[in-house]
């Protein structure tokens, strides 16, 4: 009997039914809590020989690039996804969604290009044993940079502190990672970093400030025109992950 942890490549495509010729070049992974929305815009960004893999992901292609989409929220959704897909063989993992911001470094509207991640999330441990801090791409993360720069696009770059609790975060938690040096908090990052670590994927981090922790924000209490500013940021995320993606072909 072979277990998950001892699936190989032919195992999994055995078990997702899946072709090499399906198996996508990058994979999207997307933290938010609504996912509806989201698997919609991408089945209309996708469109070209469609497949949908489970009930929160969908693949397809994009400019003749192969390229996945899973809207997870926190670390095992994430893992689920990275995991297999990193065993078939998918080269480019690109963690997008929101973070709490940590630092007066980064300002609403602004691109967080992850360079690093704190391992606080549950998960990637159990694929870095030995290691706090998993890393991005350096290659992915100066392309990311190299875009928002030529097209003036707004960003911030370092590091992000993954947390498995949202809903335990206090003042003084925040402060905390604040005086650390974390630019922001999220639920994801590390755990797709470091799937894509174990299995020499490459990997980086495109996110949105959904929450300004530092300055006292809260999902609930937010600016006036936060909706307007989320969903201008989330277009430019988009069109940087989908450039990123077309760099694994």
């Amino acid at each position: 009997m072979t277990l998950y942890g001892e699936m190989t490549k032919a195992d999994w495509m055995k078990a997702l039914h899946i072709k090499d010729e399906n198996i996508p070049t990058a994979f999207i992974l997307h933290g938010e809590w609504e996912h509806a929305w989201n698997i919609e815009i991408w089945k209309e960004l996708l469109a070209e020989e469609q497949w949908i893999p489970t009930w929160n992901a969908i693949t397809g292609n994009y400019n003749q690039t192969r390229i996945g989409f899973a809207n997870v929220f926190g670390g095992p959704q994430a893992a689920m996804i990275a995991h297999r897909f990193a065993m078939l063989g998918t080269e480019i993992m690109i963690q997008t969604g929101y973070f709490g911001g940590l630092s007066k470094q980064a300002s609403y509207g602004d691109i967080f290009i992850v360079t690093g991640a704190y391992m606080e999330d549950g998960v990637s441990r159990w694929y870095l044993s030995e290691q706090d801090m998993v890393y991005a791409d350096p290659m992915l993360v100066n392309e990311a940079i190299a875009y928002c720069e030529e097209m003036n696009y707004s960003y911030v770059t370092g590091n992000i502190y993954t947390t498995s609790a949202m809903l335990m975060e206090t003042k003084e938690l925040v402060e905390d990672w604040s005086n650390r040096g974390f630019i922001g908090v999220d639920m994801e990052t590390a755990t797709t970093f470091a799937v894509a670590s174990k299995y020499n994927r490459r990997a980086v981090g495109l996110l949105n400030l959904s929450d300004h922790l530092i300055q006292g924000d809260t999902l609930y209490s937010r600016i006036a025109n936060y909706e307007q500013i989320e969903e201008r940021t989330d277009q430019k995320i988009r069109e940087i992950a989908l450039y990123l993606s077309s760099l694994g072909k």
